[in-house]
């Protein structure tokens, strides 16, 4: 499965929010997020032995974020004039 980075809180606990299952939240310690996670990373999710693995995905999180990127640049290029801005 895979998963997002949402937040970690007070710097112990890293929150990652299940694409699959919808309002499910994984909280982990932030030392057993693999190295370079930051906000906004995606990863792979599998259960081995009784054990989470958290794998960096950096296909998705590349992919995911050039999505983002050109919503936003859709949404300027559509962005027109105030209706109630003064002239």
């Amino acid at each position: 499965m895979k998963g997002i980075l949402d937040r970690i809180e007070d710097d112990r606990y890293a929150v990652i929010l299940v694409e699959e299952e919808e309002g499910l939240e994984l909280i982990l310690p932030v030392n057993r997020l693999p190295a370079g996670s930051q906000v906004n990373s995606w990863f792979t999710i599998d259960s081995e032995n009784g054990q989470l693995a958290v794998t960096l995905d950096h296909k998705t999180s590349f992919i995911k974020d050039r999505q983002a990127e050109e919503l936003i640049a859709r949404l300027r290029k559509k962005k027109t004039r105030s209706r109630f801005k003064r002239e």
